[in-house]
């Protein structure tokens, strides 16, 4: 099992109860995004650096999820490629991506897309908030303790 994170856009405070979660449980993480970043120095944290270009990352953490993966991200194209291929996705604001809710979830983007483009609706999500953190925290938690078996690089 490995945590792949959509990088571009996770708030910092996201990848930091990341790294202290995987680091607990011995389970990797790949941080992918389309400029340099910093991971903790431990053989479980790494990243991969994508050209730039509209959904790059996304496209290559598609191309290398596994069944059983866990990926981190808002976008909703890419969490409904990922559970195609048996993963799962959780947002940093702590909601889950399945094979359950993400066709439902895909369409509302859609419609809220349209309704954005048609000028009939107007912003987007509030700001990332302590509730979100708390949410997100737990969903991981629970995931990783149902999941996270064994350690990953033995």
């Amino acid at each position: 099992m490995r945590i792949w994170v959509d990088a571009d856009a996770c708030p910092n405070v996201v990848k930091e109860i990341i790294f202290k979660a995987a680091a607990r449980c011995e389970v990797r993480v790949t941080l992918v995004a389309n400029i340099p970043l910093r991971v903790p120095t431990s053989p479980l944290f790494d990243s991969i650096v994508v050209s730039e270009g509209f959904d790059e990352a996304d496209k290559e953490i598609a191309r290398q999820v596994q069944p059983g993966d866990l990926v981190i991200t808002a976008d909703i194209p890419l969490a409904d490629a990922i559970v195609a291929k048996g993963a799962t996705g959780l947002n940093p604001r702590g909601e889950l991506y399945t094979e359950e809710n993400i066709k439902g979830l895909l369409r509302m983007r859609n419609l809220m897309e349209e309704l954005r483009s048609g000028d009939m609706v107007h912003g987007g999500p509030p700001p990332f908030g302590p509730k979100d953190k708390q949410g997100f925290t737990n969903q991981l938690d629970k995931f990783l303790t149902r999941n996270a078996k064994k350690p990953a690089l033995k």
